[in-house]
């Protein structure tokens, strides 16, 4: 019998936590001495915010996440426990701090067993390369589905901040790395395979006057299906920019052909997007705002499989 299976990512935008001390302890008293953190009270930031995000999560109705922007493994898990369901909800949780000095990290959250995960992080151009190719990392996870394995391989790229063109060059080498990890793991063509790409990969498809975007080489790689690309194009966005109030898709699932046929259906989860964002006419959660609270710019994406 076929089974359903639900597979997403989000970049859930700043997924971070703090630490809450006793009223009798100074800052300077905690700084001179340290502290032991079970005398410690540890909250989500930002609460308001974090419970749209756990909103758009469930949302989607995913037996597979992938997130961006988790700060660490704890705040991971104090997530789930406090807004998802907790351990039965999603039994297996995985993150590895990575590359970005804001800790911002590439998380997995899945019904399914993780099997196996390598970072890629350490991944360099070269030997004598000062720095690694990857903002954040390559996070790849086999996950055990029935008797199937589904390996993931999750992205974060390099942001446009700084301009588009400017940093179209470290995104393209990010992607083309991707394209070689796959290929190391499944061989020259790896698109007969099991595997699915996915994350934020902040580009859009569309080029411009200063170049091809920078997702062209993952888009035209023949080896897996951007599976967002079959619904409208009107209906292809994942991303609003209040700065240029420009609607755009940062945020991809590209499906291996072996696996592409099992896809049946694509959605992209718009509820929790601020009112400011008015292209969207449909409903929002309850206690989204106009700015704020929301649960990100982003939209989570999900694909559903028949395997």
């Amino acid at each position: 019998m076929a089974k359903k299976v639900r597979i997403a990512t989000f970049n859930c935008e700043n997924l971070f936590a703090r630490y809450t001390f006793p009223p009798d302890v100074t800052p300077t008293e905690i700084s001179a001495n340290g502290w032991e953190i079970n005398q410690t009270l540890f909250a989500i930031h930002d609460p308001k915010t974090r419970a749209i995000t756990a909103q758009a999560i469930r949302g989607v109705k995913a037996d597979i996440i992938v997130l961006q922007e988790v700060e660490n493994m704890d705040v991971l898990k104090m997530f789930r426990a406090r807004h998802l369901g907790g351990y039965q909800a999603y039994p297996y949780a995985m993150l590895v701090d990575g590359n970005d000095p804001r800790f911002i990290d590439i998380a997995v959250l899945s019904k399914y067993p993780i099997v196996h995960v390598r970072s890629h992080q350490n991944r360099k151009t070269s030997p004598k390369a000062r720095s690694y190719i990857f903002s954040r990392d390559c996070l790849e996870a086999d996950i055990l589905v029935g008797s199937q394995t589904i390996t993931l391989f999750a992205n974060h790229f390099k942001s446009m901040i700084g301009g588009r063109a400017q940093t179209r060059l470290r995104r393209q080498r990010q992607m083309l790395s991707v394209m070689e990890i796959v290929e190391e793991r499944f061989g020259p063509q790896p698109g007969q395979n099991h595997f699915i790409i996915l994350g934020d990969f902040n580009d859009y498809p569309i080029d411009d006057r200063s170049g091809k975007s920078s997702v062209w080489p993952l888009l035209n790689w023949g080896q897996a299906e951007n599976v967002v690309a079959r619904l409208p194009a009107e209906e292809q966005w994942t991303h609003y920019f209040k700065g240029k109030k420009q609607y755009t898709q940062l945020d991809y699932i590209l499906v291996s052909y072996a696996l592409s046929q099992a896809v049946r259906n694509v959605e992209i989860e718009r509820r929790g997007l601020p009112r400011r964002a008015d292209y969207y006419t449909g409903e929002r959660f309850e206690g989204v705002g106009e700015n704020y609270p929301k649960a990100s710019d982003h939209c989570p994406v999900v694909v559903e499989l028949r395997l």
